[in-house]
């Protein structure tokens, strides 16, 4: 399957685990492997710290492979939730 597409247009997508329908978020950042160009990873934020003030503490971060369809409004990702969260410090 050949992809392309602009990084700022997978900022707009909402991301959803298909596994229990959560919605996750926003892509806010990709992992690009310089050497192919090829994107590794999507960086979806977390939820707000304190009532949204103060920024984030976690993010998730999806691996390419674990992404199941791209549409025009959405990315369809097959993930277990604990195992892509990350803290952000």
């Amino acid at each position: 399957m050949i992809f392309m597409a602009r990084v700022e247009d997978l900022r707009q997508k909402e991301v959803i685990n298909i596994r229990d329908g959560a919605r996750i978020g926003f892509v806010s950042d990709v992992d690009i492997n310089i050497k192919t160009g090829c994107v590794v990873k999507i960086i979806v934020a977390g939820p707000c710290k304190v009532f949204g003030f103060f920024g984030r503490e976690t993010e998730y971060v999806i691996s390419w492979c674990d992404i199941k369809r791209i549409g025009d409004d959405i990315i369809l990702v097959d993930v277990e939730i604990e195992s892509v969260l990350r803290d952000v410090t």
